[in-house]
């Protein structure tokens, strides 16, 4: 009998070098401005063209530009997809969903608000991600700091819808 339960129990979080750590905030926080860009140019492109039709042109571009990378990053060994949990095929459908939506609201509540509203949606859940170690995340329990960085990031959302 399979399991339905999305807590995977072991971790398979790969060890991180410091070096690389360093390497890689930069990088995740600049990818956190494109989404401030893609926000900016997908408001005013569902706006003309329709918020499923942005979408689906936002993915096309993306899949074209996937598949030119994976044609040229030659094979990856691993399992078969079809040998893979079908509860993590779920981004396929959350990422178009985060993109209908960010579609939808930049034009009426701004890019500002849009972005720290899904920053604090996405450090919330990460919270509880991270604190039971679903989906084969190593655990790491929550503690006062990161109640308080979370605490602030709800106090700036606060902040920016009502200025």
């Amino acid at each position: 009998m399979q399991s339905s339960s999305i807590d995977v129990g072991v971790a398979t979080t790969p060890a991180t070098k410091p070096g690389l750590r360093l390497l890689l905030l930069p990088l995740v926080i600049l990818a956190g401005m494109g989404l401030s860009v893609e926000a900016g140019l997908l408001g005013p492109l569902g706006v003309q063209v329709g918020h499923l039709w942005a979408t689906l042109s936002i993915f096309g571009v993306g899949s074209a530009i996937l598949f030119l990378l994976l044609l040229f990053s030659g094979p990856k060994k691993g399992p078969a997809f079809s040998d893979l949990p079908r509860w993590q095929l779920l981004g396929g459908f959350l990422g178009p969903m985060y993109v209908v939506v960010l579609t939808l609201a930049t034009p009426h509540i701004g890019i500002a608000m849009t972005m720290i509203a899904i920053l604090s949606g996405q450090v919330g859940k990460s919270v509880l991600i991270d604190h039971f170690g679903w989906f084969g995340a190593t655990r790491k329990k929550v503690n006062g700091e990161r109640w308080l960085a979370l605490l602030l990031i709800v106090a700036a959302l606060v902040l920016i819808a009502r200025g």
